[in-house]
């Protein structure tokens, strides 16, 4: 199936291993859980996080360790976002792009790319209203958008 916006197909990526805690690992469940608190009280988003274990703690995947997902464990210590994640990058892309647009206004291409934007913010609000993780009346407007990125 090809892409939504190019007429690319997309490539084959590599498969994660079986959900199988790695032997070389020598976290116990609980220390990666207070890690992952630890750094999202110091302001990080559950893939900086990710990839923050991964990277100093040598941690490969925390699902695997835990038996939860970062962002389940943030959830459960009330350490959630008000925004979710993909959203409010998106977010943060428009605001960069419309920035752009005030100082080049004849870039037909960002044009294009701030039309994409804004639609995908859209269509992930949707998703999001009908999952509850929004609330029902939540709208995106591009004059506030900066109110809404902490």
């Amino acid at each position: 199936m090809a892409r939504m916006y190019s007429r690319k197909k997309g490539k084959a990526g590599s498969k994660k291993p079986l959900e199988k805690k790695p032997t070389w690992v020598r976290h116990k469940p609980k220390e990666v859980e207070m890690l992952v608190v630890k750094l999202a009280k110091q302001g990080k988003p559950a893939s900086q996080i990710g990839l923050e274990l991964r990277d100093s703690y040598g941690i490969p995947e925390v699902k695997a360790i835990v038996k939860k997902k970062i962002s389940k464990i943030l959830e459960e210590k009330k350490l959630q976002k008000k925004l979710p994640e993909d959203l409010s990058a998106l977010i943060k892309r428009s605001i960069a792009i419309r920035k752009h647009m005030q100082s080049n206004k004849h870039d037909k291409t960002a044009k294009r790319g701030l039309q994409l934007t804004d639609s995908k913010i859209n269509r992930l609000a949707k998703y999001y209203k009908k999952t509850k993780k929004l609330p029902a009346d939540w709208k995106y407007d591009p004059a506030r958008a900066e109110l809404l990125i902490e």
